[in-house]
Order: structure tokens, then C-alpha cells, then sequence
């Protein structure tokens, strides 16, 4: 609603109010009104300027001059506007096109950003196997040199193995005390369970927890081996196709560390039971110690001329098992690197499988014709043979009992041995085409866990499964028991790391 004055009958550009008649007038005309009357215009009563009221209101749009509503005024108001809006639009694309080529720039200087940083990456990452193959040189001669497997890696030629160390009688008296403490520890536990061990029961009602499928490349699929870390089960290293072992602490759910530097797939991994190292080994013919705070590769030991095959870290810790498809099996020392002992397998045939004995006074090994060879490390002679099974074994595990030795082959079995009668008394045989990649006893030596075409586990004495999984999508390659077999923990080809519990 317009405001209308009441002198002049037009919209005030400035209005006010008399407060004595309640009257709108123009501000101007009203002053000039009181100071020459002193009254309101209206009803004669006595008005003062101060007295008058501004109003806010809304500006007016003024009528257009009679002059520019003709024709002619119309067009050429019309043409204004419409040269206003051209301008207005050239400028807009001017500023348009700017901004495109400014984000083409842009575009094109991140790409070039994006490959140096990769370049940088990879160039990072070859200095660091460079380092770390050429670091053990440096500070132990004895370390063999690089061999075919290597020149790709460090750009230097290819020579056999060095001569190995040699046992000396201080090496042999710390194995043979630590197994003495071992074996006086076995008797005094006797037969009584441990306390805390899960039930079998519990075992049956187990269920998939976890699955984490993210451990390792997915162009790459495949994870070949796992292990836990004995003082603390929440920590997982596993090995994969992808040339990287990888540890993950399954209860924060993070990648601890990713170990690289082989240059082919990483088959074997163990976890030093008290320290936070990992031993690693590859058909790359090198066996790899690292330091999991760094993430570096702290030994590269070359003890075999062809692909390794098995790996089993000894009870003291310090010193690791190794076979080849070059028909040896090794001692090495897993501090300084050194090759202590080599001995041939005499068969004419490759090695698969390598585990030793809890007490570490001898071991096991597997061969490519269906044989297991049991050996005296100390005199390093084979002192026992035995056969069964009718194809390559794939996978060896000593109970903790001591007395038991379980063994898998190609042939869809898997066999329990005594070694104090040195005889199978136990064969459970699987489906035709079950193909069993790694056995495992839990720590009390109760329970023991297949994985192949599924995961399954089997009570130690009854020998009847209680615990079957069909939750891979390939072929499990892994498992192994949390402490007191709380959890299982298994891998597989699929790329997946998954924990059971109740």
C-alpha cells in the first residue's frame, strides 16, 4: 500500500508522520508548511519539527516521463537492454573459457605430478632391495653371494653358495640344553590339559568371526602361508602371491607392516615366538629375516641353489630349518645369516616339507616321492624312513606331545605316526580330490587342524572331525590355532585371511 502526502496528494520520497493528526506528509513540504504557520496543515493545532515522525518505507518506482512511453522511446529502451544483455553474455563466456583452460592446466600438471610420484615409488622401492640385499655383505662376509635368482634385484652377477660355517661343539651344547629344558618341561606338564584350553564342543560351535581380504594385491590373488605370533595371537604374518609377506594384528584390524623384497611368491612365513621378527622364504632360492618395527630385511640367507621349499624356525630361536628343490636341507643362523650346515638328501629327489621336532634335537622332512625322513641334526644323519603315502607330501606337524607326527601327501591322506615305534597307527583318509596344503597342532598337542579343499579339525586320540569350514571360495592354504585354541585362523588362494571362534 502506497503512502500518499496530505499537501501535495503524491507518494512523499521521504515520509513522516504528524503525531497531532496522524497525517502523512512529504518531509520537505510539511517543514516549509510549520515554519511559516508553527501548525499542522490539517487540524490547526501547534506542530513542531522535531515533533515529526520518520516512516520507513519501501522505494516507489516513479511513473516514466510521458515523453518515454512513446514508441520510438519503447524500441530504444528495448535496445538497451538488449546490448546490456549481450555484453554481459560475451563477457560471461570470456570468463568461462578462462576457467577451462585453467583447469586443463590444472588436469595436466596432476598427471605429471601423479607419474613422478609413482616413478619415485618404484625407484624407492628397487634402492631399497638393494640395500637390503647388499647390507648382509657388509657386515658378515660369510654370507653367500647373489645368486641367478638376485640379478635382477641388485644388477650383479650370479655365483654358487658359499661354503657352510660348520656346527661348532658351542652351537650343539645350546641346542642340546635347550632341549633338555624343553623335554623336563614336557614331563612336568604330564598329561593334564592345560588350563584354559577351549572344549571340543566349543570348537564345534565355531563360526567365521573375521574375514579380512585385503592383506595383498588383488592383481596378484593369492595367500600361501600364515602364522601367529606365540606370545601374542593377535599378531598375523602371512605370505602371498604378490611377493610380500604381510602382518596384521587382527584385533585393531590394521596392517602392521609389509615386508618386501622377494622377488617371487612368498610360500613359507614364521613369527619368532618372543621377538618381532619374521622369517620368510620364496622359490626366489633366498630365505629373509626381518625386523617388523622397520619393515627391513635385517639377513638374506642363500643356502640353496634352487627354490626353497619348507622352513622351521628351531626352539632356541635363533637358528632355522630349510629345504630345497635342489635335494638339500639347511642349518642356518638366523642373526648373522650364516649357512651352518648343508647336507644332501642322498634320494636323488626334490624336498618338500621341512618341520623340527619340539625339542629341536631333530626334524622332519618331506620329499617329492611320497617319503619322510626323520634326521639327528647334531650327527646330521637320516635315522629314520618312513612310508606310506602314495604322492608328494605337502604338509608335516609335530604334536607337542613329542611322540606324535602327522603328514600329508597328494594322495588325499593324511597320517599319524610314533615316532617311539616308529610306525602309522592312524590313517584318515579324505575325499578323492582333497588336496591338503598345511596340517597344524594346536599347543597342548589336543586338536589338530587340516587345511586343503576346507578347514577342518580333528581331537587328537578319537581322531573324528569336529569342526568343518566351507567358507573359502579356493583352496585353503593355511591354518593355524590361537593360544589355547581360543580362535583358527586360516588363509587361502581366494586372498582372504579368516578367524573362527565361538
Amino acid at each position: 500500500m502506497a503512502l500518499i502526502c496530505g499537501i501535495c496528494n503524491e507518494v512523499p520520497e521521504h515520509p513522516v508522520v504528524s503525531p497531532v493528526s496522524g497525517i502523512v506528509f512529504e518531509r520537505r513540504l510539511i517543514e516549509k508548511y510549520i515554519n511559516e504557520n508553527g501548525k499542522d496543515p490539517i487540524n490547526g493545532k501547534d506542530l513542531d519539527v522535531e515533533q515529526l515522525i520518520d516512516i520507513k518505507a519501501p522505494p516507489t518506482a516513479k511513473p516514466k516521463a510521458p515523453s518515454a512511453t512513446s514508441v520510438p522511446a519503447l524500441l530504444k529502451s528495448l535496445q538497451d537492454e538488449w546490448d546490456a544483455v549481450m555484453l554481459n553474455s560475451f563477457t560471461l563466456r570470456q570468463q568461462l573459457q578462462t576457467a577451462r583452460q585453467e583447469l586443463s592446466h590444472a588436469l595436466y600438471q596432476h598427471d605429471a605430478g601423479c607419474r613422478v610420484i609413482a616413478r619415485l615409488t618404484k625407484e624407492v622401492g628397487s634402492l631399497r632391495e638393494a640395500v637390503a640385499t647388499l647390507k648382509p655383505h657388509a657386515q658378515v662376509p660369510a654370507v653367500p653371494q647373489p645368486t641367478v635368482a638376485d640379478v635382477a634385484e641388485v644388477g650383479v652377477p650370479a655365483v654358487a653358495p658359499t661354503e657352510t660355517a660348520g656346527m661348532t661343539p658351542e652351537i650343539i651344547a645350546k641346542l642340546q640344553d635347550r632341549a633338555t629344558v624343553l623335554t623336563q618341561e614336557r614331563k612336568k606338564r604330564g598329561k593334564t590339559v592345560p588350563e584354559g584350553l577351549i572344549s571340543a564342543e566349543t570348537i564345534r560351535d565355531f563360526r567365521t568371526i573375521a574375514s579380512h581380504p585385503s592383506l595383498h594385491s588383488a592383481s596378484i590373488p593369492g595367500i600361501l602361508a600364515i602364522d601367529l605370533h606365540a606370545a601374542d595371537t593377535s599378531k598375523v604374518v602371512t605370505g602371498g602371491a604378490d611377493k610380500n609377506a604381510t602382518v596384521f594384528n587382527k584385533d585393531t584390524e590394521q596392517v602392521v607392516a609389509i615386508l618386501k623384497g622377494h622377488s617371487k611368491k612368498v610360500n613359507h612365513v614364521i613369527y619368532h615366538p618372543s621377538e618381532d621378527i619374521v622369517v620368510t622364504s620364496s622359490p626366489d632360492t633366498t630365505v629373509r629375516v626381518w625386523n617388523v618395527s622397520n619393515s627391513q630385511c635385517s639377513q638374506i640367507i642363500r643356502a640353496h641353489a634352487d627354490a626353497v621349499t619348507g622352513l622351521s624356525l628351531h626352539a632356541t630361536g635363533d637358528y632355522v630349518l630349510s629345504t630345497g628343490t635342489d635335494e638339500h636341507w639347511a642349518f642356518s643362523d638366523i642373526r648373522t645369516g650364516r649357512v651352518l650346515s648343508k647336507v644332501s638328501d642322498g634320494g636323488g629327489v626334490a624336498l618338500t616339507v621341512a618341520q623340527f621336532h619340539p625339542d629341536g634335537l631333530i626334524f622332519a622332512t618331506g620329499t617329492a616321492d611320497a617319503q619322510i625322513k626323520i634326521w639327528d641334526l647334531k650327527e646330521q644323519t637320516n635315522v629314520a624312513n618312513f612310508t606310506g603315502h602314495m604322492g608328494q607330501v605337502s604338509a608335516i606337524s609335530f604334536s607337542e606331545n613329542g611322540y606324535y607326527l602327522a603328514t600329508a601327501a597328494d594322495d588325499a591322506s593324511v597320517k599319524i605316526w610314533d615316532l617311539r615305534k616308529l610306525k602309522n597307527f592312524k590313517t584318515i583318509q579324505l575325499e578323492g580330490s582333497y588336496e591338503v596344503k598345511d596340517l597344524c597342532f594346536d599347543q597342548s598337542g589336543t586338536y589338530l587342524a587340516v587345511a586343503g579343499s576346507d578347514v577342518r579339525v580333528y581331537v587328537c586320540k578319537l581322531w573324528n572331525d569336529v569342526f568343518v569350514s566351507n567358507d573359502h571360495t579356493a583352496t585353503v592354504t593355511g591354518v593355524r590355532f590361537g593360544h589355547n585354541a581360543k580362535f583358527l585362523a586360516s588363509v587361502s588362494m581366494d586372498r582372504t585371511l579368516k578367524l573362527y571362534g565361538p
